[in-house]
Order: C-alpha cells, then structure tokens, then sequence
C-alpha cells in the first residue's frame, strides 16, 4: 500500500534520504531515538549542554526521517504507528522534566508531561482494547516541532546565556501545549 507523501517526504527523499543505507529501517532510527534518551538525560542532568544540544537536536530531527523513510521506502508498521511517538513522548518529556523547572516554570513542564501523558496512554488504550493504531495527524507533528524548539532555545539560553532565548522558548512552549491540548480532541484522548 502506497502512503501520502508529504511536502517534508518529497524534500527529504531528494536530499538526505537517498543517502540512507537500505538497512538502516525506520523503526531502527526509532529505536536509535529511543536510546538517545538516556545520555541526553545524563547531559542535561550534570548541565553539558553543549553536548546534549547537538545529540537532542539529531535525536528530534531523527523523527522526520523515520516517518519520511517509512513512506517513502512503503516500511510503515504498525509497530512504528506505536513505537516512534513513544520514543518522541519519552524524549520530549525527559528533557522537559530536566530542563523546564530549571529556567521556566514547573506549570509548563507539567502541562507538556500530563498532556503526553494522555495522549500515549490513549493510543495504547484504543490499540489493546479496540484494535486501533492511531496514526500521526498535524497538530501532533506541529506540536512535537514547538517542544523541540522550545527545548532547544532552553539549551542555547543555558549555553550562551542569551535571555531572548528564554522569551522564545517560553512562546514555543505554549504554542506546543495549545496544539497538545488540540491533539487530545483530534485523537479523540478525551
């Protein structure tokens, strides 16, 4: 079955994609998010930031790939339906918990950690019991981009100490709930 190729699908099989070893499987970039977690964690933890920036920015932007090779390559499983929003939900929320409380406030980090919640306690409910794999939509995506630029613009404020940073992922973060917030009617989560 061939899926919907995105505008980001078309842009990426042009450029990165093609050089992407065939063995390299979208669920085995997922699972390489997946692993990430725990030393992005352990680097924002002790404050190396300079090396969690790089590492969480390749490990986010490992989402696009894995849904874009998954397309464009016909390598969508359900499998994948599952597991890459779990490891986006776990690496959001990991640096989340570490980072929000130290230079925002505790109410955003609970917002985007509750909301993650629901939302992946949601879709395993409507997998296990009701036999549906909800799908990625929009607001999802949208919102997964808000969180990661918001984490981002946190880790170059505490690297560069440019507060303007700090103004922008504070926007990002709201941005990201409101769309969050939007995910839950969308997944029907509520």
């Amino acid at each position: 079955m061939q899926h919907n190729l995105t505008i980001t699908d078309k842009i990426l099989a042009k450029t990165l994609l093609c050089i992407i070893p065939h063995w390299m499987t979208p669920n085995l970039v997922s699972w390489l998010r997946f692993w990430s977690v725990p030393f992005i964690g352990y680097f924002l933890w002790n404050e190396s930031y300079a090396i969690a920036l790089p590492i969480f920015f390749i490990s986010a932007f490992s989402d696009a790939v894995d849904g874009s090779l998954a397309r464009t390559r016909n390598l969508v499983s359900d499998f994948g339906k599952m597991f890459d929003p779990l490891a986006d939900k776990l690496l959001v929320a990991t640096a989340a918990i570490i980072l929000i409380p130290r230079y925002l406030d505790w109410g955003i980090m609970l917002a985007i950690v509750s909301i993650e919640l629901i939302l992946i306690t949601s879709a395993y409910v409507q997998q296990r019991f009701y036999g549906k794999t909800i799908q990625a939509e929009n607001t999802g995506k949208l919102k997964m981009i808000l969180q990661s630029l918001g984490i981002g613009a946190v880790l170059i404020y505490a690297i560069w100490n440019i507060a303007l940073f700090l103004v922008f992922a504070q926007y990002f973060f709201y941005a990201a709930i409101f769309f969050a917030l939007l995910s839950l009617v969308v997944y029907r989560a509520i």
